[in-house]
């Protein structure tokens, strides 16, 4: 990717603070139920996260936690909106499913059209948009968690193409830890992660991506959140934000080592909210 001015956009998202995560069962490969989580600490950088993106300016709501549902710090995988319209998850263990009701209350009580799903997915986690690119596009995983089937109807909710890439390593069970969107046009991904087919899509589609190796990858370097110039990604995530940096982002780093433990960085805990388009 060329170096060129990077522009922000205010954005508005969604966050849930982490008051009752633990790591008590596993159900992706970064979860040791064997390790307690410090609590503190996990409130203590989730509020470091919050007061990152609300000192870049951007508008952050925030979702009431619930006793018994220890992963819904993990906002983003709750639901997924385009242009006003959300289009609901459907969690694929029943340890998180009732997590999608509460997203759903969020939604219905704000200024959104939402939609239940019939189909397995797991919101933000397997699906992100490029509002730029292809008249408005949107990129979305399975192979773990969310189903073929839920592409195509997130295409009929959205009103909005769909590209389905098919995800292989274990590791990277949801779509935003193997890829992230950084502007309107322009995204980084690990392609191993990534089936053969879908590789070669992804270097037609965006021959200047910022391409990330798994060093970056098992760093939760991209499971990032970018306002189209500033990179909110991982502390740890070093190399990751050297590649950001020059290609002309500027890169945030933000500690957060407990929720890590669960499987999710910066990306799992900020749900992008995508207000209704204004007609001109």
């Amino acid at each position: 990717m060329s170096q060129t001015e990077r522009l922000p956009r205010n954005r508005t998202y969604l966050m849930c603070p982490p008051e009752h995560f633990t790591v008590e069962y596993a159900i992706n490969p970064w979860m040791d139920t064997s390790v307690a989580v410090d609590a503190a600490l996990a409130v203590k950088q989730w509020r470091m996260l919050h007061e990152t993106l609300t000192d870049l300016g951007h508008a952050v709501h925030v979702l009431d936690p619930q006793p018994g549902l220890p992963d819904m710090v993990y906002a983003a995988n709750g639901a997924f909106s385009v242009d006003g319209t959300v289009y609901g998850a459907r969690f694929r263990y029943p340890q998180r499913s009732a997590e999608a009701l509460h997203h759903s209350v969020f939604y219905r009580n704000g200024p959104w059209t939402f939609v239940d799903p019939a189909q397995v997915n797991e919101g933000e986690g397997d699906f992100t948009y490029l509002s730029g690119a292809y008249g408005g596009m949107i990129l979305a995983g399975h192979g773990f968690r969310t189903e073929p089937a839920a592409h195509v109807e997130a295409q009929e909710v959205l009103g909005r193409p769909v590209l389905s890439l098919k995800l292989v390593d274990p590791a990277f069970y949801h779509l935003d830890t193997a890829l992230a969107v950084l502007d309107d046009r322009h995204i980084t991904y690990y392609p191993e992660a990534f089936s053969p087919a879908a590789q070669r899509i992804l270097a037609q589609l965006f021959p200047d991506a910022v391409i990330a190796d798994r060093e970056d990858a098992e760093a939760f370097g991209l499971n990032l959140v970018s306002d189209g110039r500033h990179v909110v990604l991982n502390a740890e995530a070093m190399n990751m934000a050297d590649k950001l940096a020059a290609a002309g982002y500027q890169p945030i780093p933000v500690e957060l080592s407990e929720l890590k433990r669960g499987g999710g960085s910066v990306k799992c805990a900020v749900a992008e909210l995508r207000p209704r388009l204004l007609a001109t």
